[in-house]
């Protein structure tokens, strides 16, 4: 059984539709590309997907349950937790106290404790940061502390939208080495990613997006190699 089912999803925005009738599953332990345009609707999907944003047609299936007016914080209980684009963490707390943000949703004492030192261990620049405000905060820092509270949540889905945005290539490298481990230890995950040929060379599978459909759906090796994919796409 899937862990996600999507449906002939639509979202609306007043007159525009944003997301025109879209259909995606994804299954357990699967790392997923969701690539197109700006302005295709990548974002909006996800923000419907995390409960943000509420479908004006279309079924959201997840574990087998229907979640398309789930709010958010009931999803985030169930597993599904979102690490917006921009990254959205809390400015004026600290490190760890947005850390903790995330794991609002668990009352364990000693699981949260080692959840936490398990962030460190993945990020060792937080840690030394770790009494330091969220927003003082490198762009890569900040993208490490929003996937970090992401994690403290204990994410069985994992939605990430544009984890690379305004990176140096450097940091980029490794953000994405941290969601390949993330992948690899058995989270399943949703990956919107401006840049194509990263997304999908990391990526089990991929879906273009465009003008709020799906125009293509592949696995991410055949995608690569495909001739408008990389004329679109890939810069080629």
């Amino acid at each position: 059984m899937s862990l996600l089912q999507v449906r002939d999803l639509k979202v609306s925005y007043g007159g525009i539709n944003a997301v025109k009738g879209i259909n995606l599953e994804i299954h357990k332990g699967e790392l997923v590309a969701l690539i197109g345009a700006n302005g295709a609707g990548k974002s909006t999907t996800l923000r419907a997907l995390a409960g943000l944003e509420h479908p004006s047609g279309g079924t959201i299936h997840y574990q087998g349950h229907s979640i398309a007016h789930q709010p958010t914080h009931q999803l985030v209980k169930k597993g599904l937790v979102m690490v917006p684009e921009g990254r959205g963490i809390f400015g004026r707390l600290t490190v760890e106290e947005n850390l903790y943000m995330g794991a609002y949703c668990h009352d364990d004492t000693s699981q949260i404790a080692s959840d936490m030192r398990q962030v460190y261990a993945r990020f060792p620049r937080l840690q030394e940061r770790s009494h330091q405000a969220g927003g003082t905060l490198s762009g890569g820092e900040q993208q490490m502390l929003a996937i970090g509270r992401a994690l403290m949540s204990r994410p069985q889905l994992l939605l990430l939208d544009e984890p690379s945005m305004g990176l140096a290539p450097l940091i980029v490298q490794k953000i994405f080495e941290t969601i390949r481990d993330i992948a690899a230890e058995g989270v399943t995950i949703l990956l919107v990613e401006q840049n194509a040929k990263l997304a999908l060379e990391n990526s089990h599978r991929g879906y273009v997006l465009e003008s709020g459909l799906i125009t293509l759906h592949d696995d991410a090796k055949s995608l690569l190699s495909n001739e408008k994919v990389r004329h679109a796409y890939l810069g080629e």
